[in-house]
């Protein structure tokens, strides 16, 4: 691997000139020569993740991560190195998960850096972690990465929700090891960024053993935990390192990944970030800070895609669609951390959709190939990211747009879908040209390549899983489909005609800034995921209702409530009434 460059360096909060103003700005490009807090070390099938926190490491000022606690510095650390497994080193089968600090595995999110925190912050901060634990799931459900928790210590908080996201949590019967999720007896909040859920929804704990679990402190030993299914195995000191190999073992006899491969290089993003927006090779984040808008835009392949494993494999991080799924990946995180007031991001496309379909039947010819499965994968993971992101988010499909198969699902992904109707689109089927009317195209990637985090595809979600509709859908092919054949299919919301597009998206927009972002974040929540629940959606949904709300109750992060008085020696003063 080459060394990293010099932007790389960087550290990943910094400052920069904006509008006038100096700001603070969050990057989420790293490297493991950067990295503080981790350690990735690959022995053939098997990489191990060791968490030894630099506690004068932290992101910002003001806190120390003692105890193997962590910030979103050591998530964002965490999220690259799991992204090198997936594309640097495809022969691994198994990530182990280790301490490298005696008595402590992850005491969870440092409690001190929480309560200077603005509540905006802690949000950002949660939902970030949590994707990261649902991408160590997608990957083993999708792509054959399987994963262990390798318990030799305490193990608490968000520490123990990084363990619930592995496929086998192990523990060290120390009679001092322990697992606990203490968020509501010491802090006055919930084990609400998946905690609660998964203990539950993935590890089917008793509710009633559930509650006493989540009540107690101090944690539970290994033989109480393995009865209540809290963790998988256990074994002495002396019997914890064939215990581990055994669990290794059985890993990799299930996992999926191939062998003896050779990865690819993540090659650094270099993003131009000024005071227009975050710009990119092929994705452009146009801000309006006046409006409070975002326009995203996404361009499709000037030329055909390189369509061979060996052009693949060479062109690397290049690749388009990998390139694509980096660059938009990147831009959602800047935009939702950096960019706080911008509650409304307009998602448009440029270049030809026929670029765009000959990229889908590559990835749909090649499937079977590591690096088009991982792609698929990292794709996947990021449109779900958008999918949770709690802004306005709305689809323009104009002249030059290319919205079609997977392009189509950022649309998809949108609470709203405008679709310029003109009236020369009688020609839609002519020759690419910018200034032709726009239509819409599907693709196998529009039936299940991209579940949603309810574990249906959007379609499935937009039509509530009516099968006669999916059914008719799917057979139109890929045949361009005008702005009124669109709107009669209900795959658009409005098709307005050139004489009232401009007024219309202009009124739509204002109507949409003016409401409250509170508000506007509850009802998009609540729509967003029609019908049956999914642990996934459960998260999300707690996430951004009774985390948030928890988290800005006196009772927590009032100048007498549990966050802010946490380590003083204070008790709590409580309002007492149930609301």
């Amino acid at each position: 691997m080459n060394a990293p460059d010099r932007q790389l360096l960087e550290p990943l909060l910094f400052k920069q000139t904006l509008d006038g103003q100096e700001r603070e700005l969050v990057s989420f490009a790293t490297h493991p020569a950067k990295y503080q807090h981790w350690t990735l070390l690959v022995e053939g099938d098997v990489a191990r993740l060791k968490l030894d926190i630099n506690e004068d490491g932290g992101i910002k000022p003001g806190y120390k991560l003692k105890l193997n606690s962590y910030d979103l510095g050591v998530d964002i650390e965490l999220h690259d190195a799991i992204n090198r497994v997936r594309f640097e080193h495809p022969s691994v089968k198994v990530v182990v998960f280790e301490s490298g600090k005696e008595k402590i595995w992850c005491s969870g999110a440092n409690i001190y850096m929480l309560g200077l925190s603005t509540h905006g912050w802690k949000v950002n901060f949660c939902k970030f972690t949590n994707e990261t634990r649902n991408g160590l799931e997608d990957s083993s459900r999708h792509d054959g990465l399987k994963s262990i928790a390798s318990v030799t210590g305490a193990c608490a908080g968000g520490g123990y929700e990084l363990a619930l996201a592995c496929d086998r949590i192990i523990m060290v019967d120390d009679r001092s090891s322990t697992v606990s999720l203490p968020e509501v007896p010491l802090l006055g909040v919930l084990p609400g960024t998946g905690g609660l859920t998964r203990v539950t929804d993935k590890r089917h704990v008793r509710r009633d053993l559930a509650d006493i679990f989540s009540l107690t402190s101090e944690g539970v030993r290994a033989d109480r935990a393995k009865d209540w299914r809290l963790i998988d195995a256990h074994a002495k000191p002396q019997q914890f390192g064939q215990l581990l190999a055994t669990e290794i073992e059985a890993l990799r006899a299930v996992s999926t990944r191939g062998s003896a491969l050779k990865g690819i290089e993540l090659t650094a993003l270099r993003p131009l970030m000024d005071d227009a927006g975050y710009h990119y090779s092929v994705v452009d984040a146009q801000l309006d800070r006046t409006r409070r808008i975002a326009t995203l835009t996404v361009s499709a392949p000037a030329t055909p895609v390189e369509s061979t494993p060996e052009a693949i494999q060479a062109a690397g991080a290049s690749w388009y669609p990998l390139r694509l799924q980096r660059e938009l990946d990147d831009a959602i995180l800047n935009l939702r951390t950096n960019e706080l007031e911008a509650g409304t991001w307009v998602i448009k496309t440029r270049g030809d959709a026929a670029q765009v379909i000959k990229m889908d039947q590559v990835l749909d010819r090649l499937k079977d190939h590591w690096l088009v499965k991982e792609t698929t994968g990292a794709l996947r993971r990021t449109l779900a990211r958008l999918d949770v992101t709690s802004r306005s988010l709305i689809a323009l499909v104009d002249s030059g747009s290319c919205f079609a198969g997977t392009f189509y699902e950022l649309a998809l992904a949108c609470d709203r879908i405008y679709m310029l109707d003109l009236p020369e689109a009688g020609n839609a089927s002519s020759a690419f040209s910018p200034d032709a009317a726009p239509t819409l195209q599907l693709s196998p990637a529009n039936f299940g390549w991209f579940p949603a985090v309810n574990g249906l595809s959007r379609l499935q979600t937009r039509f509530y899983e009516d099968a006669a509709v999916i059914s008719q859908l799917q057979s139109l092919g890929d045949s361009p489909l005008r702005a009124d054949q669109a709107l009669a299919l209900g795959l658009v919301t409005l098709a307005p005609d050139d004489i009232d597009w401009d007024d219309e998206i202009r009124l739509m927009l204002e109507e949409r800034a003016s409401m409250s972002p509170d508000a506007m974040t509850g009802l998009e929540a609540s729509l967003r995921f029609p019908g049956k629940e999914t642990m996934e959606t459960r998260i999300f949904g707690r996430l951004s209702a009774w985390q948030n709300w928890i988290f800005i109750r006196p009772n927590a992060v009032g100048e007498e409530g549990a966050l802010k008085l946490f380590g003083t020696g204070k008790k709590a003063k409580f309002d007492w009434k149930r609301v």
